[in-house]
C-alpha cells in the first residue's frame, strides 16, 4: 500500500506540474498577440513558451506513466490495489484528459506558428481558448472524486 501512496503522490504532483504549463502557454499566446511587431518581446516570449511547451510534456509523459502503474499495477506488483471495474467514471476521465491534450497541442501548434511567421487568432479569442482547460479540469476533478458511474 505504501508504494501505492507514493505512486499516487507523484503522479498527481506531475499531473499538477503539467496543468500549469496548460494554463499558461495560452497567456504567452495571449501576450505575444498584444505585443504587436515588438521583435524583442516576441521572441523573448516565443522561447519561455517553446521552453514551457516541452516542460509540460515531460510532465504528461511521467503522470501517463505513473497513471498507467496505478491502473493497471495489480497485474505487476503483487498487494497493489486496483482501480478496473471501479466504473464508467475512469473512462470518462481519461477522455476529459485526452480533451486537455488535445487543448495543450493546438497551443504549442500555434506556438511554433508564430516562429513561422503564422498569425495567431486574436487575443480576446485566446483569452476564451484560455479558458477551455479550466471547465475540461472541473470535469475531471468531479469525476474523480465523486466516481458517479
Amino acid at each position: 500500500m505504501t508504494l501505492y501512496l507514493w505512486i499516487k503522490t507523484f503522479h498527481l504532483l506531475f499531473v499538477i506540474a503539467w496543468m500549469a504549463s496548460v494554463f499558461y502557454l495560452p497567456r504567452i499566446l495571449v501576450n505575444i498577440a498584444e505585443a504587436g511587431n515588438d521583435a524583442t518581446v516576441r521572441a523573448r516570449l516565443v522561447l519561455m513558451g517553446r521552453r514551457l511547451y516541452k516542460f509540460g510534456h515531460n510532465m504528461f509523459g511521467l503522470a501517463i506513466v505513473l497513471g498507467a502503474i496505478l491502473w493497471l499495477g495489480y497485474r505487476f506488483i503483487p498487494d497493489f490495489p486496483t482501480m478496473v471495474g471501479g466504473g464508467k467514471w475512469l473512462h470518462a476521465k481519461l477522455g476529459l484528459v485526452v480533451l486537455i491534450l488535445a487543448h495543450y497541442i493546438v497551443a504549442g501548434r500555434w506556438l511554433k506558428g508564430v516562429d513561422k511567421g503564422r498569425a495567431l487568432p486574436s487575443s480576446r479569442a485566446l483569452r476564451f481558448f484560455n479558458e477551455i482547460p479550466v471547465l475540461l479540469l472541473v470535469g475531471v476533478l468531479w469525476l474523480v472524486l465523486a466516481k458517479p458511474f
